[in-house]
């Protein structure tokens, strides 16, 4: 694995002429990486593992690990930014078939909130549906949650189905722009608050038995672009 790690690290500073400062973050986030991949595949009496064990079921343990750990968003981001750009590498030098980490991707940064919000305003906006005493409540501070913590667009939001949100491994699948996937971890508050609405609220809300959506308007369908924003523009004038 180190020798992997050194191979990458001597192309970005030869062949991109990528500065020192680049170089050590680059370093520290793959050897905290293969340390995290010993750890969860060495077994005591084998040889140490390659770089080939690694799947995608193994990196999002990795991105949920990271999440625990309290990590910013944009260090988070600048971790998988890394991993994956180490192992097109290895693709690229034929050491891999195809990169594990494709379609995975950390939080956003800087681009789910206005940059004139303040923390205490963000606070606030996602206060509000607690204030209500209703099923559209408990949905909606799912809704806000899962926004804050992903920077999804309010496109991926309501095009979301039951089945692309992994509460128990703490990540959710969305698909952007093209039709890409994406895997994007989920800290524990959004996990409670959309656990709280799939519990408590989806059933009630359900229209059609055979409905798919996350989140469903009162009729039982899935929310619309155009309804998520006017549920939006009513909790910020009461922020």
């Amino acid at each position: 694995m180190d020798n992997g790690i050194a191979g990458f690290l001597s192309a970005l500073s030869v062949e991109k002429g990528s500065p020192n400062n680049t170089l050590d973050a680059y370093r520290n986030d793959l050897r905290q990486f293969a340390a995290f991949v010993r750890e969860q595949t060495a077994k005591s009496d084998g040889p140490q593992p390659g770089w080939e064990v690694v799947d995608r079921s193994l990196l999002l343990n990795y991105l949920v690990n990271l999440g625990e750990r309290s990590y910013a968003p944009a260090t988070m981001a600048r971790k998988v930014a890394a991993v994956k750009s180490f192992f097109n590498f290895l693709v690229a030098e034929g050491k891999l078939e195809k990169n594990p980490a494709e379609g995975i991707t950390g939080p956003k940064v800087g681009k789910s909130l206005p940059k004139a919000i303040s923390v205490a305003d963000v606070e606030r906006l996602l206060e509000q549906p607690d204030k209500r005493s209703t099923p559209e409540g408990k949905r909606d501070k799912a809704m806000l949650e899962l926004l804050y913590a992903t920077g999804m667009r309010v496109t991926e939001l309501v095009s979301l189905d039951v089945r692309d949100v992994n509460l128990r491994a703490g990540f959710v699948r969305c698909f952007g722009k093209g039709s890409k996937e994406r895997i994007i971890p989920i800290h524990s508050k959004a996990i409670r608050a959309v656990k709280s609405y799939l519990d408590d609220v989806r059933t009630r809300l359900l229209g059609a038995a055979g409905e798919t959506a996350l989140f469903l308007n009162r009729r039982g369908q899935r929310l619309t672009r155009q309804g998520f924003w006017l549920i939006l523009k009513g909790y910020t004038k009461k922020a």
